[in-house]
């Protein structure tokens, strides 16, 4: 009976080491601003779901949390008057389903599903029905719970898009400026196609719906990625972007992974590089080339490639650089009287009238605007202020 015993102790502890590790792997993230609920398992967003949350007077708490407790067919108790209680059926606010989070709040069913969106309970949250069974079924005892509320939220979708919300300020607790958006959006490296405009445009919407902005990529040249660079006291990000049907490629980053000097012309908005010349895109004090051009810049090949995990990423490679042969642009034709053969030190060389001496080589003139700095990379440009035309070095 004892041996019996001792089993049944260690299969019960197996099983419950089993259910907290896979709780752990489980969480729920609940953004009181949005009113929505995100639930995954690891790092899969397995749903999304709508909720309806603590009014004004008696908001839901944020804080992390995690579900002590489920129920089946709970019932009601009014929180006024604990002798007045509702059982289980169609007029128990709490619906069908209940998983308490902490003291006397939870995550349950309502019987009314027009409240769902809304600030509404007494600080419960409240979901559809179906959802909420859905995810109870799917959840166990010890997940974790955080609620938080954030008006801004940036996120990376499936498709590589990154996009941002910005929802009202229901409770009046977080104001929110165009400096508190760029900071979030700015890790993502493609802060340079969303104007302070349309930031501060959507801040004045605040109405929740999606800003898609670009799909960023890290860049790969030579086997090494890319990274920000600080110049001239501006940061210049290393993502690819795509964009509208542009793929824009960072071109300092890159440039100074290749040890490479560019001649940026503000008036011509074209990058030169000694391999050769293309148009140029400056963006919030950032300089991006279309993917296109960047053999044409770079003398490098490749393009977008998938890696084995699935993750996307534009890998390029440097070409053999071929030496054009250096060519005399005023060569002298020797003279036809001039033997092929050196002659003895002892006989008399033949006189050379003036106009049969070699002329001095002359070099091509050179104009300022095409110039190559002799600047290191890390030094990637100085912004010409005019509008001359007038070349900046990078």
């Amino acid at each position: 009976m004892k041996v019996f015993c001792s089993v049944i102790a260690i299969i019960f502890t197996l099983c419950s080491i089993a259910a907290s590790a896979n709780a752990a792997q489980k969480k729920i993230l609940i953004n009181s601003a949005s009113r929505l609920m995100l639930f995954y398992d690891g790092n899969v967003k397995v749903a999304v779901y709508h909720l309806g949350l603590g009014k004004v007077s008696t908001p839901t708490p944020t804080g992390y949390f995690k579900i002590n407790s489920k129920e089946i067919n709970p019932p009601w108790i009014d929180p006024s008057d604990p002798e007045y209680e509702v059982p289980s059926g169609p007029d128990n606010p709490l619906g069908y389903r209940w998983m308490q989070i902490w003291d006397n709040y939870g995550i349950h069913g309502t019987n009314r599903p027009e409240s769902i969106g809304g600030y509404v309970s007494n600080g419960c949250i409240r979901m559809n029905e179906r959802d909420v069974e859905e995810l109870f079924d799917a959840v166990e005892v010890g997940t974790p719970v955080e609620i938080t509320y954030n008006r801004v939220v940036v996120e990376k979708t499936a498709d590589d898009d990154v996009v941002y919300y910005i929802y009202p300020d229901g409770y009046g607790w977080q104001n929110v400026t165009v400096a508190d958006v760029t900071k979030w959006i700015e890790p993502f490296g493609v802060l340079a196609f969303e104007s302070e405009y349309d930031i501060s445009k959507k801040i004045e919407a605040s109405d929740g719906e999606p800003t898609f902005i670009g799909k960023p990529y890290n860049v790969e040249i030579n086997g090494q990625i890319a990274q920000p660079t600080d110049a001239n006291n501006t940061r210049f990000f290393a993502k690819a972007v795509m964009h509208n049907g542009i793929t824009y490629m960072p071109v300092v980053p890159i440039a100074k992974i290749l040890r490479l000097k560019l001649e940026w012309h503000k008036g011509e908005s074209t990058l030169k590089s000694r391999f050769g010349k293309v148009v140029c895109y400056e963006k919030k004090d950032q300089l991006y080339c279309n993917a296109d051009d960047a053999p044409v810049l770079f003398n490098i090949e490749g393009g977008l490639q998938t890696n084995s995990d699935g993750v996307k990423i534009f890998r390029f490679k440097s070409l053999p650089v071929t030496e054009k042969p250096i060519v005399d642009p005023n060569p002298t034709k020797p003279d036809k009287n001039t033997p092929t053969v050196d002659k003895p030190k002892d006989t008399p060389q033949p006189e050379v009238k003036p106009q049969d001496k070699p002329q001095p080589e002359v070099q091509p003139e050179v104009k300022p605007q095409d110039k190559i700095s002799s600047d290191k990379v890390d030094k990637p440009f100085e912004e010409n202020k005019s509008e001359s035309g007038e070349a900046a070095k990078l």
